[in-house]
């Protein structure tokens, strides 16, 4: 039998015995080196580099988000016969400190502002205090019957909050809170949204063992529960508190039940005073829309990155 032909160069006369050896040796340029790795992290780098799609989202998003609040300056720096013309206008007119006084002398807007500022803040401070109380308990604490608890609260966020306003009105009455502000402040003081995130929230980033170190040094569950769980649990107050700030702020069916007398107005009750009347001047209450909408906008200047970094730790902890 034959053997197979072998593709082996013999090597050259004069050459050394090295030189056979080398002949055999792979051919080093064939291989992927570094270049090759650089050519592939580049196509990487491009396929994770969001394209222009993305951008022309973003951007679309940002002018659909954005063009409104835009446009509520043009109408509230206008008066009400500019709204007509053909086409209507896109810069800001010459009389918003007309309007702007024209709103104030209209309603109380100021106290409206004062009034909604002292109620958004009470039910802000309220709820993320009893919310992550409550959490602590149902995520660290045993007791009998807490899952099934846990699982009332949660069901009550499926009942309509209208069919509450009868009782919860009839009360008030006998409370002598009507047409005040602790009428709109008392329900809601704690909600069950908020029991429900601080729950899922400490569940996730707060260590058992922490806890046990605590009872072990002789803390108290309250000193626990002020010293360890409140500010391990502050990334996630800041978003349930702006979250229930906006909530607060912009409800407007229950106030306009319990509230009677202008000077107990909120924003929202205000606002739906300047649409009275036959025919709605409609720059008035687009410039008390956007009087309203600033304290909101400072909230988010002053705790916007607080709470986007509550939310990518939350991520992170899932």
């Amino acid at each position: 039998m034959t053997s197979p032909d072998l593709d082996l160069d013999p090597a050259p006369a004069g050459a050394g015995p090295g030189a056979a050896a080398d002949s055999r040796r792979p051919d080093r340029s064939a291989l992927p080196g570094r270049s090759g790795r650089r050519a592939r992290a580049r196509m990487r780098l491009l396929r994770e580099r969001p394209g222009r799609l993305a951008y022309l989202t973003l951007v679309a998003v940002l002018f659909f988000s954005g063009f409104p609040l835009y446009y509520s300056v043009v109408v509230a720096s206008r008066d009400n016969s500019a709204l007509a013309s053909v086409p209507p206008p896109v810069l800001p007119g010459a009389n918003l400190v007309e309007n702007v006084e024209r709103v104030f002398a209209t309603v109380p807007f100021g106290t409206a502002l004062v009034n909604s500022v002292l109620v958004s803040a009470a039910v802000t401070a309220s709820v993320v205090f009893f919310s992550t109380l409550a959490g602590f308990a149902f995520a660290k604490l045993s007791f009998k019957g807490a899952k099934g608890l846990l699982v009332a609260v949660v069901a009550t966020m499926m009942v309509p909050v209208q069919l509450g306003v009868i009782p919860l009105y009839m009360l008030m009455i006998e409370l002598e809170w009507t047409d005040t502000l602790w009428a709109v402040i008392a329900p809601g003081l704690v909600n069950a949204f908020g029991v429900f995130f601080m729950t899922q929230y400490l569940r996730g980033s707060l260590p058992g063992s922490l806890i046990e170190s605590a009872r072990v040094d002789g803390a108290s569950t309250f000193r626990i529960f002020w010293q360890i769980v409140m500010p391990a649990a502050r990334p996630a107050a800041v978003v349930l508190g702006v979250l229930t700030f906006l909530t607060a702020w912009n409800d407007y069916f229950w106030p306009l039940i319990v509230l009677s007398s202008p000077d107990r107005y909120t924003v929202q009750v205000a606002l739906s005073s300047l649409s009275g009347g036959y025919v709605t001047d409609q720059s008035l209450v687009l410039t008390g829309t956007m009087l309203a909408t600033l304290p909101l906008l400072a909230v988010f200047a002053l705790l916007g990155k607080y709470m986007i970094s509550g939310i990518m730790q939350g991520a992170v902890k899932g």
